[in-house]
C-alpha cells in the first residue's frame, strides 16, 4: 500500500510519527523494567507480615524507580517528539505535525487519567 507521507520523507531522515503503529496506545516504559518492579513491589506485599519495615522500605524503593522510570520514559519519548516536528515548515509538513500533537495530546491525557 503507497503511504504518501512516508514517501515524502527525504531518504536520509528516518520515518518519523506517520511510520509507527497504530493499534493502542504504546507502553511508557519496557515490559521487563515494568515486570521487574511489579515483582519487587509483590515481595514487599508478601513479606509485610514478618517484617513490615523491611516491606516498606522495599515498596518505597519500588515507587521510587517506578517513578524514576517514568520521568525518563517521558523525556526521551519528549525527544522523539521534538526531533520529528521541530524546524519542518509547517505549511508543507502539516501531517507530520497533526501525528505530533496527536501524540503529544494522547500522552497527556494518559497522565492526566492516571
Amino acid at each position: 500500500m503507497y503511504d504518501q507521507t512516508r514517501a515524502q520523507q527525504p531518504a536520509d531522515r528516518p520515518p518519523g510519527l506517520a511510520g509507527r503503529r497504530a493499534s493502542g496506545p504504546e507502553p511508557l516504559f519496557p515490559p521487563e523494567e515494568r515486570d521487574k518492579i511489579a515483582r519487587r513491589l509483590g515481595h514487599a506485599v508478601n513479606t509485610f507480615a514478618d517484617t513490615p519495615g523491611e516491606a516498606l522500605e522495599e515498596a518505597e524503593s519500588a515507587f521510587d524507580e517506578a517513578t524514576d522510570a517514568l520521568v525518563n520514559a517521558l523525556a526521551e519519548r519528549r525527544r522523539v517528539l521534538r526531533a520529528g516536528w521541530q524546524g519542518l515548515d509547517p505549511e508543507t509538513q502539516s501531517a507530520e505535525l497533526r501525528l505530533a500533537l496527536r501524540e503529544y495530546r494522547e500522552i497527556t491525557g494518559r497522565l492526566l487519567r492516571a
